[in-house]
């Protein structure tokens, strides 16, 4: 085999010890002597298997409450030394044991940040000897097998079961570069924790473990998930979610994030963009009221409401071909309806994702930017015009810009009754946009009279509130912003229109 070596000495420095027992009674079986630290010794001594203590060999104790342990030349020496000539007849020199087996488990400081507020608890959870071991360990790969997580003790089970006290270049390779992603993943996060303000501009992106999709966008294309799902959802049902029905469920939830504490609402997604949005008293009627807007962009899309999926409901939906159904919850007669499709993909939302930053590669490099979280706040929106709205028409321009801000530039939503019926999106003029949207409106006969409009961005010509008002609609919102905002706000003036300027413009490119 090549590259093959044996392993005569192991040093254990852990801190889970479960999964443990199996590695060390196969060193014992396999005569391997073993040198360990304080609870890993102690529990090692447990289980009535021989290991050395450290402080033996070192000559000294675990000092400074523990934060000194194994930094010591004898245990250092013993694991970077090659296995050559020179270095042997140091180790010899120095009555140092060539160790050809680490085993580390490092202090759990992402969980330590996730559960405290206590820096002192936080700042003791940087484990320095640890991380000292594995790095110099897998520096040393050509005669050292390095373990660098509890994670891979299967990994080293399964070697000595089949290979004994040996193993292959091949192998110590492999634990290497798991224990480079350890100790890059572990700095990442101490990087994070001090430059929590972010004054340090760096991007350092660490996820220990990728999902393969079935495709990316396209059957050509390979594709990875890097995250943890069930943080967010539990999967009930159907196939494996592709790369498509990912971007698609991140957009539907960014969306409900909108409405989530609102009466039941109901979203359908196509392409990343809300073809029907509709909130009302139930949710057999938002659903109605959502699929209404768009019955045919519907099919195959996503799908997201902020309430329980009931029975009734169910059986509606049941009737239109989907890929994603998003809900916190299903009653049990719901679920039974809806498993029958075992393609289904059925996502019950028991967190929604924040996140502050996101992250785009573009050339040969990134672009990093927060997250557009910004809610309009009632009290800094301007009454742009004479004709205040009324109170329905304030309901439905809120509901309205909740929407455009999901939407694709350019953007236009248009609302009534807090419910969407028409969108225009990714067009590279306003205008088409807002005919676009008017067209989808009309074309399902829906009544545009007295609905409202809201634009993702300013309006530089006046053209979008005359053709708006034109197709019956009498309000609008929009950011404003224009050096020709006045052109737009007189129009409606004489129209009699209402206008509302938001100060928030919400690009989406």
């Amino acid at each position: 085999m090549s590259g093959t070596k044996p392993i005569q000495n192991a040093l254990i420095s852990v801190y889970h010890k479960d999964g443990l027992d199996a590695i060390i009674n196969l060193l014992e079986k396999n005569k391997v002597t073993i040198y360990s630290t304080g609870g890993s010794l102690d529990y090692i001594h447990s289980k009535g298997v021989k290991a050395n203590a450290v402080e033996k060999l070192t000559g000294y104790p675990s000092i400074l409450d523990g934060r000194v342990k194994t930094l010591h030349p004898k245990i250092f020496g013993g694991i970077l030394a090659k296995r050559e000539k020179n270095h042997l007849e140091q180790l010899m020199q120095y009555d140092i044991p060539a160790i050809d087996l680490v085993i580390v488990d490092l202090y759990p400081f992402e969980e330590t940040v996730r559960s405290t507020d206590d820096e002192a608890t936080i700042i003791e959870k940087i484990d320095i000897g640890g991380i000292s071991l594995i790095r110099a360990a897998a520096k040393n790969y050509n005669d050292v097998v390095i373990v660098p997580s509890r994670e891979d003790y299967d990994g080293l089970k399964f070697l000595l079961e089949t290979k004994g006290a040996n193993s292959s270049l091949e192998d110590r390779k492999q634990f290497a570069t798991r224990a480079f992603r350890v100790s890059s993943h572990y700095d990442k996060h101490i990087y994070d924790y001090f430059n929590r303000d972010g004054e340090d501009m760096s991007l350092k992106i660490s996820v220990h473990s990728g999902m393969p999709l079935r495709y990316g966008e396209n059957p050509h294309q390979e594709a990875y998930f890097f995250g943890e799902l069930e943080a967010n959802f539990y999967k009930l049902n159907g196939k494996e979610l592709s790369y498509n029905n990912l971007v698609d469920v991140d957009a539907a939830v960014s969306l409900m994030r909108e409405f989530k504490d609102d009466e039941a609402t109901f979203a359908i997604l196509k392409h990343t963009n809300a073809c029907g949005v509709a909130t009302r008293k139930t949710v057999l009627e938002a659903w109605k009221d959502a699929l209404a807007a768009d019955p045919v962009s519907a099919f195959g899309g996503v799908l997201i409401c902020n309430k329980a999926i009931d029975e009734t409901t169910a059986k509606e939906i049941d009737e239109l071909f989907y890929e994603v159904l998003i809900a916190p919850s299903f009653t049990k007669e719901a679920l039974a309806i809806l498993v029958t499709k075992k393609n289904r993909i059925l996502l019950q939302l028991h967190t929604y994702p924040t996140a502050d930053r996101m992250v785009k590669n573009i050339l040969d490099g990134f672009i990093v930017q927060d997250m557009d979280n910004v809610n309009v706040d009632m009290a800094s929106i301007k009454e742009a015009t004479t004709r205040k709205p009324t109170a329905d028409e304030l309901r439905d321009l809120i509901f309205a810009n909740k929407c455009v801000k999901h939407l694709k530039s350019n953007g236009i939503a248009i609302v009534k009754d807090n419910q969407l019926i028409g969108m225009g999106c990714g067009q590279t003029s306003r205008v088409d946009s807002l005919k676009h949207a008017i067209l989808k409106a009309n074309s399902f006969g829906l009544d545009l009279k007295g609905a409202v409009m809201a634009s993702e961005a300013f309006f530089p010509f006046p053209d979008c509130v005359e053709i708006a008002h034109q197709a019956g609609i009498a309000a609008v919102i929009h950011p404003g912003g224009s050096v020709k905002d006045k052109d737009s706000i007189d129009y409606c003036n004489n129209a009699g229109m209402a206008m509302l300027i938001t100060g928030i413009r919400h690009f989406k490119h």
